[in-house]
């Protein structure tokens, strides 16, 4: 018997025609293995002959490796029936949309503060939850709770790519010159951090939004949605500042009066073997922290779309009347 598929879920594909070889799977693994080689190869040659005709798409194939890898995935697992348009526009228009309205925004809002990486975490937030509402605008179907974490996804992922190629071309550049190591190295650290950072939380925001979207279209600003839109700009922001935090910590652990007499003046003291160390464990500590957190959340939210949706919860203020009123 073939397993029923849930309210939430994305329908499977359909069987091809008589005669038509089925579909290749595990497109994203070639994709990794083959852009890891060209990558690795972009960056030998670059930097053994400094031609920086090279420059772009080293930094183009190290920005979009691993965000193109988890779209493919995640279409390959659960986005087939939504069609490879579709999160392709999720991908780079709602990435790009996002990028851009997030720029705008830190410029004109953001100042320097202690509360700077919270005001980043929900503007971000925000902006992509809003260009993942223009992408689909025009698809009043696709709802669900898998629908909303594969779009989700690849809106975050696209917003990823986007940012990390900022990222690698300010490192690239210095006042001194050109910087191909720490052009590598950006691209190394932002490659293997991506899968844990915007696309995780785009797609926890996507799978509630999508979950409580009405059958017309219309989507539905209920408490679940504000509710995880805040938990996912806190993820952000924890992610964020966790290198403050922990300095702020080891500060707090190990700091005597003759630290505190040096700070008042103006000196930082250097810091010692005990201070690394305990720098090491709560930054890194706290990073993987915040991105268990973020699998749970997003696991739970991907069990649930196999289950029966409960009825949407009503809008702040929306009284409903009871049954048979």
């Amino acid at each position: 018997m073939a397993h029923p598929v849930g309210p939430g879920d994305a329908p499977g594909p359909p069987p091809p025609p008589p005669g038509v070889p089925p579909a290749r799977t595990r497109l994203w693994w070639r994709c990794l293995v083959g852009g890891v080689l060209l990558w690795a190869a972009t960056a030998v040659v670059t930097y053994g002959t400094r031609n920086t005709n090279l420059l772009p798409t080293l930094i183009l194939l190290g920005s979009f490796l691993t965000p193109t890898v988890f779209v493919l995935w995640a279409y390959e697992r659960d986005g087939r029936a939504l069609g490879a348009g579709l999160i392709l526009g999720c991908f780079a228009l709602g990435g790009l949309l996002g990028v851009l309205g997030a720029s705008v925004l830190e410029a004109y809002l953001l100042h320097p503060s202690v509360g700077l990486f919270l005001g980043v975490g929900l503007i971000e937030e925000a902006v992509k939850i809003v260009a993942l509402m223009l992408v689909l605008r025009r698809h009043p179907h696709v709802s669900g709770v898998r629908a909303g974490l594969v779009l989700g996804a690849a809106v975050g992922f696209g917003f990823a790519a986007f940012e990390s190629a900022g990222y690698a071309f300010n490192a690239v550049t210095t006042v001194h010159g050109l910087n191909f190591r720490a052009l590598i190295e950006t691209e190394i650290l932002r490659g293997v951090l991506a899968p844990f950072g915007h696309g995780l939380w785009t797609a926890i925001a996507g799978g509630v939004l999508l979950a409580c979207r009405e059958p017309g279209g219309r989507f539905r600003f209920t408490a679940p949605v504000v509710g995880t839109y805040l938990g996912v700009a806190m993820l952000h922001a924890l992610w964020d500042s966790m290198h403050g935090i922990a300095v702020w910590l080891v500060i707090l652990l190990t700091s005597t009066t003759l630290d505190t007499q040096l700070f008042a003046n103006g000196y930082l003291p250097e810091p010692t073997a005990e201070q690394k160390h305990l720098f090491t464990v709560f930054s890194v500590g706290g990073l993987v922290v915040v991105t268990l957190a973020g699998l749970s959340w997003l696991l739970a939210l991907a069990r649930s779309g196999a289950r029966p949706p409960k009825p949407a919860p009503p809008l702040w203020g929306e009284r409903r009347s009871p049954p048979g009123g």
